[in-house]
């Protein structure tokens, strides 16, 4: 890459809250297991909506590590926000950092799909059914996208540049990069990462207008991309945040370099337009490997976007053909979120943070629920592939027609 080391952005912490796991360690552990949990809905109030299967965070307990002012004030998707954000500090030894003499050295990004659903739902079922005087004062800011990134930064007292990234399910890779690029222009820390909770009722039923959601009522058949009996996906709640800062000030405090983001692009190509996203995501693709500096035949594994319907996911199977080249018959591919659901912005980050898990351990992580691959890839089934991996590409495409292609190299990589 063109900036000098000293300013490469290294990723030095890991939070996670996620359906199959609370924390960093439960989460790798199952994911490298392979283990399925997507289920029944159970969320109260979507008991009869044809939305049947979905990743539910059911052992989170956000009292056990939020105050109860700020419960009291946000949504289910800043709680997750904000566990994942203390996870992520911890991880990266700046839990007990005190901003306050150097307020501006740590910033936050996050990005979100729609924001505090529960929040708003039951504000305005207040408002209707009992009057203005029963809507409370934080109505006006829970349910906002933007709430995560105002909540955690207000919380941590961090007044670094902060922002909130739109730009559809790609924009959880977004916003890892936007937090990249902060800090190579001199910014020390940013913690970036996207949450979602979208199983509240009002959230579900905005939901069911995406033709693209799988409506199958078995856990094991409801979300199967690359197959013959791709239905759609299974969408999920949770998600990670990581913390970005620059390699320099990282090993002068002596922090572990877990990772660094080396590259990044976006492109453009239209709501549901699968096939035209086959050429958006592999121009994406050779961009971010462009900025990284990086040749397609170092790329050692592949986080595929895998949305679960055939023609996406053929254009997905090409547009990695098309930017690898013959790499792309050898390089393996996995999608371990068939086994939580795919939580929208937050499916990439988790992703991300999988990829950074599965350079450390030497070991691909592989893609639950999917057997009989009809494409032309190297998917990783049944159980996870030892290998030495030093280069990811995490592939995100939103639904109305964001692609994202993120290149992380590991964190003992010195170029």
């Amino acid at each position: 890459m063109s900036e000098p080391h000293d300013r490469r952005a290294a990723v030095t912490g890991i939070g996670v809250v996620a359906p199959n796991g609370t924390s960093t360690d439960t989460f790798w552990k199952a994911t490298q297991e392979g283990l399925s949990v997507l289920d029944r809905v159970t969320r109260e109030g979507c008991e009869h909506l044809p939305l049947r299967v979905a990743g539910e965070v059911r052992a989170f307990e956000p009292a056990a590590t939020i105050e109860e002012r700020f419960l009291v004030q946000t949504d289910r998707f800043t709680h997750f926000a904000m566990a994942a954000a203390d996870f992520a500090l911890d991880d990266a030894g700046l839990g007990q950092a005190d901003a306050s003499e150097a307020p501006y050295s740590i910033g936050v990004v996050t990005a979100a799909g729609s924001g505090g659903g529960a929040f708003g739902q039951r504000e305005l079922q207040q408002l209707w059914g009992k009057g203005s005087r029963f809507v409370g004062p934080y109505q006006s800011i829970a349910w906002f996208y933007a709430a995560s990134t105002g909540q955690v930064s207000i919380r941590r007292k961090f007044k670094g540049p902060c922002s909130v990234v739109a730009s559809d399910e790609a924009g959880g890779l977004d916003a890892l990069a936007h937090a990249a690029r902060a800090v190579r222009r001199g910014t020390a820390v940013i913690v970036a990462g996207s949450t979602e909770a979208p199983l509240a009722p009002y959230s579900v039923v905005c939901q069911l207008g995406y033709q693209e959601l799988s409506r199958v009522e078995d856990p094991a058949r409801a979300y199967r991309p690359f197959t013959e009996a791709a239905c759609g996906f299974v969408p999920a709640e949770g998600g990670a945040m990581l913390v970005v800062e620059a390699e320099r000030s990282a090993r002068e405090r002596g922090a572990d370099i877990r990772a660094f983001v080396a590259g990044h692009a976006a492109t453009f190509t239209g709501a549901s337009r699968w096939t035209e996203s086959r050429d958006g995501l592999a121009h994406a693709v050779r961009l971010a490997l462009d900025e990284a500096g990086c040749a397609p035949e170092e790329v050692d594994v592949v986080f595929a976007d895998a949305l679960g319907v055939p023609e996406a996911d053929r254009a997905e199977a090409l547009a990695i053909a098309d930017a690898l080249g013959a790499h792309a018959a050898r390089v393996p591919v996995t999608a371990p979120k068939t086994g939580i659901g795919r939580g929208y912005c937050a499916a990439p980050v988790l992703d991300s943070a999988a990829a950074v898990l599965a350079m450390e351990h030497g070991l691909i992580p592989p893609t639950p629920n999917v057997f009989d691959v009809c494409h032309d890839l190297d998917l990783v089934t049944g159980r996870a592939r030892v290998a030495e991996l030093r280069t990811a590409l995490v592939l995100s495409r939103g639904l109305m027609g964001s692609n994202s292609a993120l290149v992380l190299r590991h964190g003992a990589v010195n170029a």
